[in-house]
């Protein structure tokens, strides 16, 4: 199976620039139902990634809870906590699923670095688990027994 068929594309994704401010993250996170988001550069690679938590730390660190005050805190200047490996859109499904066990969500690059969206950990266990249905679906058909009864 190839990735790109579990990839959410970058225009469905909510994304930060590396160049923003804590403020402008924590508006844009406040407008979509993630946790964490992508960071991506000016050319569009992928830079990391940058979670509520993340931002949390920062403010409480630098005693700043006013949002004119967070508007000069550049995102360069916030510690990230947990940084999400990036995929190959060539990569196999095992590397998926090894990102995946470890990430809720794992970005996906093209050849040249640029980020171009996202696989759920949601879209890869119901992969896996859907296969692993079929599969003992047809072995219990095989054994002669109807699917689920026990011989």
């Amino acid at each position: 199976m190839n990735i790109a068929f579990f990839l959410i594309p970058k225009s469905e994704v909510a994304w930060i620039a590396s160049a923003s401010t804590v403020r402008q993250a924590l508006e844009k996170m406040e407008r979509h139902p993630y946790t964490a988001v992508p960071l991506l550069d000016d050319d569009g690679s992928y830079a990391g990634t940058l979670s509520e938590g993340d931002l949390l730390w920062t403010m409480k660190r630098r005693n700043v809870y006013s949002l004119k005050e967070l508007e000069r805190i550049p995102l360069q200047d916030v510690d990230r906590h947990f940084e999400h490996e990036s995929v190959s859109i060539y990569e196999d499904m095992q590397a998926l699923l090894s990102l995946a066990l470890q990430q809720s969500f794992v970005p996906v690059v093209d050849d040249q670095g640029t980020f171009i969206g996202i696989v759920t950990r949601q879209a890869v266990i119901e992969f896996f688990a859907e296969d692993y249905l079929k599969q003992h679906q047809l072995s219990d058909m095989s054994s002669g027994g109807a699917p689920g009864e026990d011989s």
